[in-house]
């Protein structure tokens, strides 16, 4: 297991918005401050969960222009940068690079399920076009396609801008292999809360989650119990945090973890951007449910 280079905990962080559906800068630096004093090690802002794809360039560059002044380098900040275009993908590389951010998260292109060849590629010239440091962010579930272990490896062999691989496949076979073929200085991060155990198992370092925007603690005892050789411990620990992980995604990410962010933290998160809804009527009654039974909500 590899020391993660940015933390071990990262949260996903949710982007807030107005009842009119504007960006609501005051909430997000509120809700950047909760996360750092509830087991938060670092942000990742505007990834899926931020909801970038319905962000404008402009909204980015100030959400992250705003976040980035307010926390002033108390925790490392990671952008999210990826699109399904390699030429917009460096350019708003470029813009997170200039906001001041410590690292970039860029996901494998949606949508056009490129040959492992174009994921080189694709990679290959966003790592040329910035200084920062780069997790490459695996997500078959959403993008279509599935970056091979053997071809992040080939990454890290020929960037050393290239530093940490975020894996939300679901497999742990292939969190194996990539720890077998990458080189000790590539941390790999679990893209999948309930999956951080058996992920740490063969060689995952960290998570970059999702349920961290309302319960960081609870991650942050699991690995700390495995980290320290307290194997039943974590299991223990684990079966009471995965069923609160699996509640997040009862409907689409983020629309859970949006309604329960404002509900734990008090911070309004507001509802997400069309194409995404507000959370339904039945979800909510099991969302609240469990929070309550978490003792998170009163």
């Amino acid at each position: 297991m590899t020391k993660p280079y940015f933390g071990r905990l990262l949260t996903a962080m949710v982007t807030p918005f107005n009842e009119d559906g504007s960006v609501n800068y005051e909430a997000g630096c509120q809700l950047a401050d909760w996360l750092l004093a509830n087991g938060t090690d670092g942000l990742v802002i505007e990834g899926s969960t931020g909801e970038a794809a319905t962000m404008t360039m402009e909204e980015k560059i100030k959400f992250m222009e705003t976040i980035v002044k307010h926390i002033g380098g108390r925790a490392p900040i990671v952008a999210g940068a990826g699109t399904n275009c390699t030429a917009s993908t460096i350019e708003l590389a470029q813009a997170m690079e200039k906001c001041g951010v410590d690292g970039l998260l860029v996901v494998g292109p949606y949508y056009n399920k490129p040959t492992q060849e174009g994921y080189y590629q694709h990679f290959a010239a966003v790592a040329k076009s910035v200084k920062l440091p780069i997790i490459v962010y695996n997500v078959p579930g959403r993008t279509g396609s599935n970056i091979a272990p053997a071809t992040i490896a080939r990454l890290a062999a020929d960037f050393a801008n290239i530093v940490a691989v975020k894996e939300a496949a679901g497999n742990v076979a292939q969190t194996a292999e990539l720890y077998r073929v990458l080189p000790e200085r590539i941390s790999i991060y679990s893209g999948d809360d309930g999956l951080i155990l058996p992920f740490m198992a063969v060689g995952a370092c960290g998570l970059i989650s999702v349920l961290a925007n309302c319960n960081g603690r609870i991650l942050q005892d699991v690995m700390q119990a495995y980290s320290e050789g307290r194997v039943q411990d974590a299991a223990e620990l684990n079966k009471k945090m995965v069923p609160l992980a699996k509640a997040m995604f009862m409907e689409s990410n983020p629309i859970p973890i949006k309604a329960a962010v404002t509900k734990v933290t008090g911070i309004p998160a507001g509802a997400p951007r069309l194409p995404l809804t507000p959370i339904s009527a039945e979800a909510e009654a099991k969302l609240d449910a469990v929070l309550r039974e978490y003792g998170m909500v009163k």
